[in-house]
């Protein structure tokens, strides 16, 4: 025989559908409300890196009062700075939280942000909005700002000691080449997997660097592969391998905001090697071809 407990119904009331969909969207949110986490592999992300999609317009870019987070956020600048093409959607929300407007999460290829960014030691700020756009892959392929100033932001601040009206053209460039096989284990591309003599090798480039009596311009760091593999894969192997230095010299006291970083992939070889059965006396005669090029500006 069924009976009905007035206690339990007390404590179990009825739920409305209203209610019910204010803790399904509170749990989405809880769990991430995105499509499951997929893997970036180096092809997607040379396919991301190739793409050049035409910029949106400032009409294109919603409204602010349509934002479902319409206090937007004041990010990190050097979150911003991280951002780049070949990023999946998990990491950029790592870097910069969920979009502020209701564009969902899983399944779309936009995300839009408003952030705010203080203009002195008081409460006023500067208001900018940020688009992020995704491919195919839905990876990174664009990332774009709307207001006055607001793409500025990133850039390093210009100190006084060198003015523009003073700033001397820089002088050529000191170029040091490391070989790949020296730096990274086989097929590694990130700071793990960075070699004790490719380590050594950069913790002097980066002595010599701090030490000079000369300012330092800029640092443009360039990865080659050999032609080995497939081109989309060697372009992400070089450009991860630019940036894996790149990250390094960083962290050992060169200004990261004088560094850039690309990847040319196979398509600059300094050898040219005839195919052989052995394959081994293939890959060491193609050598030379594997190499990160660091190339230093120093002002005259």
């Amino acid at each position: 025989m069924n009976r009905t407990n007035p206690i339990m119904n007390k404590l179990l009331p009825s739920r409305t559908p209203s209610v019910v969909s204010a803790l399904c969207f509170a749990a989405l949110l809880a769990g991430g409300c995105a499509s499951p986490s997929y893997t970036v592999t180096p092809e997607m992300q040379a396919r991301a890196a190739s793409e050049n999609p035409a910029p949106p317009k400032d009409d294109d870019f919603p409204a602010p009062g349509s934002a479902k987070w319409q206090q937007g956020a004041f990010p990190s600048l050097d979150a911003l700075r991280t951002m780049r093409t070949g990023m999946g959607k998990d990491q950029v929300r790592e870097l910069l939280g969920f979009p502020h407007f209701s564009e969902g999460l899983g399944g779309v290829r936009e995300w839009n942000y408003i952030f705010h960014f203080r203009t002195g030691a008081g409460p006023e700020y500067l208001t900018c909005q940020y688009m992020v756009r995704f491919n195919a892959d839905v990876l990174t392929n664009g990332m774009y700002w709307k207001g006055p100033g607001c793409a500025d932001l990133l850039r390093p601040p210009r100190t006084a000691a060198t003015p523009v009206a003073t700033a001397q053209p820089a002088a050529p460039a000191a170029r040091t080449t490391l070989g790949a096989d020296g730096l990274f284990r086989f097929d590694g591309r990130s700071l793990s997997d960075l070699l004790p003599e490719g380590r050594r090798r950069l913790e002097a480039l980066a002595s010599d660097i701090r030490s000079s009596s000369a300012a330092v311009e800029s640092i443009r760091i360039t990865g080659h592969t050999d032609r080995l593999g497939t081109t989309a894969y060697n372009q992400a192997l070089s450009l991860a391998r630019a940036e894996t230095v790149r990250d390094y010299l960083a962290q050992a006291g060169v200004p990261a905001q004088a560094i850039h970083v690309q990847g040319k992939g196979e398509s600059e070889p300094k050898v040219q090697c005839a195919q052989t059965a052995k394959r081994a006396e293939l890959i060491g005669c193609l050598a030379p071809n594997r190499r990160v090029e660091i190339e230093v500006f120093v002002r005259r």
